[in-house]
């Protein structure tokens, strides 16, 4: 097969940025190479070195004055939501019951579910997106539509049916057996089919009854290296409604303990109003907190206490995410915007580094993928994202001033969207440019 040789300003990280000037933490070359070979990274250094090893044959493509980074990854996506988002006026119950159940009964439908499947998935690639977590809708043939999507363009994504069987209007709703049963199909079909993983995905705790919540955990049990994804202490009226529901559970958390729902592959979206006892009870399972900024603040949700909740002393995993339609764009780059902000009303700051480490390698690592994705390692899947700090008028005339590769990263964060996203590689194939109008 033929090599592929791209050039460009390279960098990937090695761990999280202690601070700003931690340049032990990240891997940059001013003038870089990746060597590409049947979607692998199979060089990647300095681009004289790289080149020495390409040999003849290869094709050479010029990025530069560009920056080359791992694929941005999002930790939790609705992708059912595509025609939710922007959408006024309601805090989260009150969104679900009138915006968010009545879309999704549409997925019902299989040339719909594929549809909003390939368009979502051109939205992620659009901005940079190489992987997401993602949530389908009740229905099997939203899963399906959206695996087959993803296999036909080579990415790695995590997605499941939503398994949801109360409070929530009949055309959503599945029983115990029968979203335990597709779910079984599901992972038969689509677990570990090209780059394809799949993540048990009860809604969350309002929408499951103890028997579903049951059938999730021997899911869990019978699987042990799927994913599981749910929602956890978003909104106060969620929580106080759990309880209602659970007045076994010490809290909301122990909920999804008490059915064998937390662990190292469990994403627990939001988790902005977790007790000490809860923070305490995912952190010893290794459970991923999923930060959603934009969402959280759209819905008015509260504020995820992102620093506190690293530097406890028990400190919690934590990934980064999108959210849509609850968030307010498709985008890890504004999404990291909005999560700055959120960090700065916590009294806190997040430097650049650390924010880019997040939407690549910190992600991978809280999915437990980093051996596949998030980094420019040799003998990882090419999943590569070329941004152009350069893409507005606006971002030019900042550039005018900016004298250091952090300064660039937060200019990309702060004013980047799609447009600074020049070209964005899926397992060593283009995939922006490929777009119509991309």
């Amino acid at each position: 097969m033929t090599s592929t040789l791209l050039r460009g300003r390279t960098l990937s990280f090695l761990r999280w940025p202690e601070a700003i000037d931690d340049h032990t933490a990240w891997r940059y070359e001013e003038d870089g190479g990746l060597l590409i070979r049947d979607g692998k990274i199979v060089a990647a250094g300095a681009y004289a070195q790289v080149e020495k090893q390409a040999g003849e044959g290869v094709r050479k493509i010029d990025h530069r004055p560009h920056l080359l980074l791992p694929g941005f990854i999002d930790a939790h996506v609705h992708f059912p939501q595509m025609q939710v988002i922007a959408s006024y006026g309601a805090e989260l119950l009150d969104w679900l019951n009138t915006y968010t159940f009545p879309e999704e009964t549409k997925f019902a439908n299989a040339q719909h579910g594929r549809r909003i499947a390939r368009l979502f998935l051109d939205e992620m690639v659009r901005h940079g997106t190489t992987t997401v977590a993602a949530y389908c809708s009740v229905h099997k043939a939203s899963a399906e539509a959206f695996f087959a999507e993803s296999h036909d363009r080579n990415m790695l994504n995590i997605a499941g049916k939503v398994m949801m069987d109360r409070n929530a209007p009949a055309g959503v709703l599945d029983t115990p057996q029968s979203g335990y049963d597709d779910t079984k199909a599901l992972i038969a079909e689509w677990h570990g089919k090209g780059r394809q993983l799949y993540a048990i995905t009860p809604r969350f705790a309002i929408t499951s009854s103890p028997e579903q919540l049951e059938m999730s955990g021997a899911l869990c049990r019978e699987h042990p290296d799927l994913h599981m994804q749910t929602h956890l202490s978003e909104n106060h009226a969620e929580i106080a409604f759990t309880q209602q529901l659970y007045p076994q559970a010490r809290d909301y958390t122990d909920v999804y303990e008490q059915y064998g729902l937390l662990g190292k592959r469990s994403l627990f979206g939001h988790c902005i109003h977790l007790s000490e006892r809860e923070a305490d009870a995912l952190s010893d399972s290794g459970s991923v907190a999923v930060f959603c900024p934009t969402s959280n603040l759209f819905l008015g949700s509260g504020l995820f206490d992102y620093q506190r909740f690293r530097r406890r002393d028990k400190p919690l995993r934590i990934a980064a995410a999108t959210d849509v339609g609850g968030g307010t764009n498709y985008s890890m780059l504004r999404t990291m915007d909005e999560g700055y902000k959120v960090i700065a009303l916590n009294g806190e700051k997040l430097n650049p580094l650390q924010s880019f480490w997040q939407l690549t390698r910190g992600n991978a690592e809280a999915l437990s993928v980093a051996e596949k994705v998030g980094t420019l390692d040799e003998c990882t899947d090419a999943d590569i994202t070329v941004l152009d700090a350069r893409a507005t008028p606006a971002m030019r005339l900042r550039m005018e001033t900016v004298e250091t590769l952090a300064e660039e990263l937060f200019l990309l964060q702060t004013l980047g969207d799609d447009r600074a996203v020049r070209e964005v590689y899926v397992a060593g194939r283009p995939a922006k440019s490929d777009l119509i109008g991309g």
